[in-house]
């Protein structure tokens, strides 16, 4: 594995548009691939300098500070993604909307947000490499691996910023489309039960409801009833991890193909139909432009098996509804 040395120390001028980020984040940025001990070790070491000074982690920027980056070995292993895998180079065909503050992006099922837990990659790093010259990606919220569907990356800070305090207030509008388990009662628009994460010892996260759990709403609509199965819309209130999930398990109508949260005997009643992923797709998002002010709503279209398992169940639909005629 050969390794590659910036060459000197490098003195780097805060942008404006970065005060405000934390020394740390601003080094992950800065030295891509960079293991995040090694960084946290040469801020600890005094390496790292601001306006000449020792700093700690989380130091926040201010506009126009001089950073001091050391020179760091960068192993060539840890690079981003290459431009070229199928997954990566697919990312660009799935923007939903795009201007110089943000990118919407219809995210695939089975790809990661972010890289980590033995994942090389996900979503943020493939569009970092598709976008080498890109001074700032981030992202402004997270979607489950195998949910797909709107998710929003910020292209400047001061667009972070605004979207996360939206986020805060709980202005920003999510809603998701899932298929579930048996009949959902056309009467029975919200879900309020606490969840609790807990970390197995393997890694995985799991949640539960649980009275010390934290306050959780989730707000339902039921859009079709089929014979076996109902399709809903769900608006998460709270954020919680794997909230959509667990609380349709708590209602006693799992989501298909869930393998953390369903019921076996469904999941192959939905794997008959060809269904071989969660159905649980981020179908649209609501938010306030932080530069126009307006109100943006994007649609994020169901993929090709999605809606391939709904015309299945459509038309078992209209069969069973001959019969009984």
């Amino acid at each position: 594995m050969t390794e590659i040395t910036p060459p000197k120390v490098q003195i780097i001028q805060v942008d404006p548009e970065l005060a405000g980020q934390r020394i740390d984040n601003f080094l992950r940025t800065q030295l891509k691939g960079v293991p995040k001990s090694l960084i946290y070790r040469v801020l600890r070491k005094g390496e790292v300098r601001v306006n000449k000074k020792r700093v700690k982690p989380d130091y926040k920027l201010q506009a126009n500070d001089e950073v001091r980056i050391p020179p760091v070995k960068v192993a060539e292993k840890s690079a981003g993604p290459s431009v070229k895998l199928d997954r990566v180079a697919s990312l660009e065909q799935h923007i939903l909307f795009e201007d110089d503050l943000l990118i919407a992006i219809n995210k695939p099922s089975g790809m990661a947000v972010h890289g980590g837990s033995g994942l090389s990659f996900g979503v943020i790093e493939a569009l970092r490499a598709l976008r080498p010259d890109a001074r700032f990606l981030e992202l402004v919220h997270r979607l489950d691996r195998d949910t797909s569907g709107c998710l929003l990356i910020a292209k400047r800070r001061s667009c972070l910023k605004a979207l996360h305090e939206q986020l805060r207030e709980k202005t920003v509008d999510k809603r998701y489309l899932a298929l579930v388990k048996g009949a959902w009662p056309a009467n029975r628009n919200k879900v309020k039960a606490p969840l609790r994460k807990n970390i197995l010892k393997s890694g995985e996260r799991m949640v539960s409801v649980a009275p010390e759990g934290k306050e959780s709403e989730t707000r339902y609509q039921l859009l079709e009833s089929f014979a076996q199965a109902s399709l809903v819309e769900a608006y998460p209130v709270t954020g919680r991890t794997h909230q959509i999930r667990v609380h349709c398990q708590h209602a006693g109508h799992e989501i298909a193909a869930d393998d953390k949260y369903g019921q076996e005997d469904f999941n192959q009643y939905c794997a008959g139909l060809g269904l071989k992923r969660l159905f649980l797709h981020a179908r649209s998002i609501s938010f306030v432009h932080p530069k126009s002010a307006t109100t943006v709503r994007l649609e994020a279209p169901l993929d090709e098996q999605l809606n391939a398992v709904l015309q299945k169940l459509r038309q078992q639909e209209t069969q069973n509804r001959s019969y009984d005629d």
